[in-house]
């Protein structure tokens, strides 16, 4: 088995992990599911978050970005799916050991451009971790976004969303509280998902 290289963010390590575990409890059959995503199923929500990673990757080091556009994801693999993301995650780990934690002007993919490397290096978990709970809800796993993990995320959506709600990447919040929800739910329903999704 290959080592996997720590990012040298935790934040990143851990959404990263999230993606990863997910991935691994997924059977041929899950591919064609459904997803909260509600226009992409399982392989192509995938597929947007193999891109969206590479896309990081590539706008730090100046490397190749996906293939594909993420946002347009085809749902047809040439490859198998745990190598589509592995070959995404390694690639983004290593780009982000090159960002300084004291970078003001760190690149994205996003429309607002360079960040701090803090709030971009957020971003980018942000987007892994999201969609591995996407997949991991599709196809009846355990929810791998922790509170933990999303008590450090949400202060970074909270940053960056609105302006994204605009091109369609998130749906609008869902304002309902309920006093039992936690850091995950709250993360959630910021970013328009709900926390009890199912197909």
């Amino acid at each position: 088995m290959t080592e996997i290289l720590s990012s040298g963010w935790a934040v990143l390590d851990e959404a990263h992990r999230a993606l990863r575990d997910t991935v691994a409890g997924l059977s041929a059959a899950d591919l064609e599911l459904g997803t909260p995503c509600d226009q992409w199923n399982v392989t192509q929500v995938l597929q947007h978050a193999a891109g969206d990673q590479l896309a990081y990757a590539s706008r730090i080091t100046g490397g190749p970005g996906p293939v594909e556009n993420p946002f347009e994801p085809s749902g047809r693999l040439d490859q198998d799916v745990a190598d589509l993301i592995e070959h995404a995650l390694v690639p983004t780990a290593d780009a982000w050991r090159t960002v300084a934690e004291d970078d003001q002007d760190v690149p994205t993919p996003l429309p607002q451009g360079n960040m701090s490397a803090r709030v971009a290096v957020g971003a980018c978990a942000l987007d892994a971790a999201v969609h591995a709970w996407d997949v991991a809800m599709a196809t009846g796993q355990r929810s791998p976004l922790t509170d933990s993990l999303a008590g450090e995320l949400l202060p970074v959506a909270q940053s960056i969303v609105e302006p994204l709600r605009a091109y369609g990447v998130y749906a609008a919040a869902i304002e309902s509280e309920d006093a039992t929800d936690g850091d995950a739910a709250r993360l959630l329903k910021y970013l328009g998902r709900q926390p009890a999704w199912s197909l």
